[in-house]
């Protein structure tokens, strides 16, 4: 069963549970979704990478917002941005752990011979072409980063 008809059925149950948060967060989504759809074509199919990629820019355009509506000081709406994140994360790949990413950057870094900070580049698109998708590319350029200034 695909990602695409997860998110459907969650939806229909968050349409029974009568849960608002949920409903309205999914039924954000199924319309990004939707969006892609058309943007693809009628009969194009939609890949569970491709909803990964809408379901990352949904969260990270959440965690903006939040921030906006931290600082402005409009913590309400800043925690129902958090709140919607909290219900998009589980649709997502589980993310690499410290030491598997640390262990992937070293591998990387020994099969490209990357070895300074001149090589923060190669050593970048090695890692990510790896872990594409179970790891944050703020998170791997920051532990790159380290390796190579160590």
């Amino acid at each position: 069963m695909s990602l695409v008809n997860d998110i459907a059925k969650d939806l229909m149950n968050a349409m029974k549970e009568k849960s608002e948060p949920k409903l309205s967060t999914l039924r954000m989504l199924k319309a990004e979704l939707q969006k892609l759809q058309a943007d693809k074509g009628k009969n194009a199919e939609i890949s569970d990478d491709d909803v990964y990629t809408v379901i990352k820019r949904l969260i990270k355009q959440r965690k903006d917002a939040a921030e906006q509506y931290t600082a402005g000081g409009a913590n309400d709406r800043a925690e129902s941005e958090l709140a919607e994140i909290k219900i998009l994360e589980p649709y997502l790949p589980k993310q690499l752990s410290d030491e598997e990413l640390d262990a992937m950057i070293s591998e990387a870094a020994s099969e490209i011979n990357a070895a300074s900070p001149k090589d923060m580049g190669k050593l970048m698109k090695a890692v990510m072409q790896k872990a594409k998708g179970l790891a944050d590319g703020s998170r791997v350029k920051e532990k790159v980063n380290k390796f190579l200034n160590k």
